[in-house]
């Protein structure tokens, strides 16, 4: 198998006739996801187990474990039960930090391949692939294949490396021109990057960091929260394939949009609905903590509950202003936790707070219970 020579963008045999069903589809689910962003207040807080959520599920498509409630028990001061789940977990706050750095950085300027390097070495920072090429294009041929093999029986060898900016070049071009639709136009974008494969590792974390960078800054939303990584990991295979068979069959590049497209549609629904499940418990407990406080607290406490759903309670820090004393923050807690609304994961140790979790909120991000 020699290097793959991809086509250039944009892709002139996409055959648009068949795709306008999926494209008006596709593009209705996000603009009613986008409508609920718009009602979610502060999203970043409410929102933010989703976030991670996102990075886990990203993550478990390279083949990692780990769940959201680990990370979680992790950023708490909880120590995994397994060593080798800490480089995972470390994955996951990275993905957190990419994504935020991003959001930052499209303020100042669009898109570019310097962002693009500051979050490839974001994303390796401290976990496995951090000194291959970290923040760099690589000068090398990789390949893809099974762990252990050569590249003699690899399943795909990307360009050459001394093309590598050629096809880069081509890439970043066509991500910032005008065409006809940006879903399709997306599909191409993260399809295109995955063949290039222009680092020695994580590319898969990067191309997929790219979906809600490319949606926020299109004005497609007013965030970039968007989670697709749900639905590529239950397809996984599917995923796989579609993007294996582009540039060899004339139907591919259209099989692998119809694929993506369904994925946005299929991903927004659920987003929207698990946005309004979040908001709807924040309101029930904002309610109920109000209710059995009676805490001008209450408010800024729920919010750092929902922004950290699992936590040491001595390091719970409410309010941006004057905060309330160590007694008061420790007196809430108590009583949050006699009514049920906190669950007891860890009691205090040492130097070391008890653990607590909104228990609810975690369940309802990872679709089941587990606190």
């Amino acid at each position: 198998m020699k290097p793959f020579i991809p086509q250039r963008l944009p892709i002139v045999e996409v055959d648009w006739e068949p795709l306008i069903p999926l494209i008006g589809r596709a593009n209705r689910a996000l603009a009613q996801y986008d409508g609920v962003l718009y009602g979610v207040p502060n999203p970043e807080v409410l929102l933010s187990p989703l976030t991670t959520q996102e990075a886990v599920l990203s993550s478990r498509i390279e083949g990692t474990q780990v769940t959201l409630g680990e990370v979680l028990k992790f950023e708490a001061g909880e120590e995994p039960e397994l060593e080798s789940r800490r480089e995972d977990i470390q994955e996951i706050i990275n993905y957190r930090h990419a994504l935020l750095y991003a959001e930052a950085g499209l303020h100042e300027r669009p898109f570019n391949l310097n962002l693009l390097l500051s979050l490839h070495e974001i994303l390796l920072d401290s976990v496995r692939g951090r000194d291959r090429g970290r923040g760099h294009f690589r000068t090398v041929q990789n390949f893809i294949g099974k762990p252990g093999s050569k590249i003699e029986e690899a399943d795909f060898i990307p360009p050459e490396p001394t093309r590598i900016m050629e096809f880069l070049d081509n890439w970043e071009k066509y991500y910032h021109i005008e065409r006809p639709d940006p879903l399709v136009q997306l599909a191409l974008i993260h399809a295109q990057f995955e063949i290039i494969h222009p680092f020695v590792d994580g590319n898969g974390r990067l191309g997929r960091i790219l979906i809600p960078i490319f949606l926020y800054e299109k004005k497609l939303l007013r965030r970039p929260m968007f989670y697709l990584s749900g639905y590529l990991a239950q397809h996984r295979d599917e995923y796989v394939r579609r993007l294996r068979d582009l540039g060899h069959s004339e139907i591919a590049w259209n099989a692998w949009i119809e694929f993506f497209l369904s994925a946005v549609e299929d991903q927004a629904r659920e987003n929207a609905e698990k946005a309004r499940a979040i908001m709807d418990l924040y309101e029930h407990l904002k309610k109920r903590v109000i209710d059995v406080t009676r805490s001008r607290y209450a408010v800024p406490l729920l919010d750092q509950l929902f922004k950290r759903p699992v936590f040491q309670g001595t390091h719970l820090k409410i309010g941006d202003g004057k905060s309330p004393s160590r007694q008061l923050v420790t007196s809430l807690l108590r009583v949050l936790r006699e009514e049920g609304v906190l669950t007891l994961m860890r009691g205090g140790r040492g130097r070391q707070g008890q653990v607590l979790a909104l228990g609810a909120l975690v369940n309802l991000c990872e679709g089941k219970t587990v606190i």
